[in-house]
């Protein structure tokens, strides 16, 4: 459930000293438009989820390697007084090179939030259209719904993907696929049919 903290103006000083505090890596602090975001430990789904979409990536970006993929917590300032951390994104091998010695994460290929029933707003709303600001690819999951939305730069609205997700990193000579009954399926642990 991710839920905005005490009504008051936060800076990222604030949110950098609330995570630095944390011996624990949640609840997950985020800073979008001054609002404290502080989400709890995800269930299983969620989990079950973020590291299906990670394995699958990371399988496709040692092949062509293009990119390396990450799985939150691990924060993401995309402009300054914005702190977020997407359950699973992808940076440029630069970026990689770089986070070897040096965080935050300035700059993503793809950022990807899981959604639950109570951080849905501010996965779709809150932090979705700075991605846009920032990000060539943004993949909003619904488990619920067992579906992908995705989101690219002046989108209105999104693509809905039920059957496949497809996916071009720049530089490969190859596209990431991704067959989503089958993903679902491993997120809710269902045999296969």
């Amino acid at each position: 459930m991710a839920m905005p903290a005490v009504q008051r103006r936060w800076t990222a000083r604030d949110v950098r000293e609330l995570i630095a505090e944390s011996p624990l890596q949640s609840p997950r602090y985020e800073l979008v438009n001054g609002e404290l975001l502080v989400t709890p430990s995800p269930g299983g789904p969620h989990q079950n989820a973020v590291l299906a979409l990670a394995a699958a990536l990371r399988e496709y970006l040692q092949k062509y390697p293009v990119g390396h993929v990450y799985v939150s917590p691990f924060d993401v300032e995309l402009e300054s007084e914005l702190i977020v951390q997407p359950d699973v994104f992808v940076v440029p091998m630069d970026e990689a090179r770089r986070l070897v010695t040096e965080l935050p994460a300035r700059k993503l290929l793809v950022a990807t939030e899981v959604v639950s029933p109570t951080s849905g707003r501010h996965d779709r709303v809150t932090k979705r259209p700075h991605y846009q600001d920032h990000v060539p690819e943004t993949w909003i999951i619904d488990l619920d719904a067992r579906l992908f939305e995705r989101w690219q730069p002046n989108d209105q609205r999104p693509a809905i993907l039920l059957d496949e997700l497809v996916w071009l990193a720049p530089g490969a000579p190859e596209a990431f696929r991704l067959g989503l009954p089958r993903y679902f399926r491993e997120c809710f642990n269902e045999p296969a049919v």
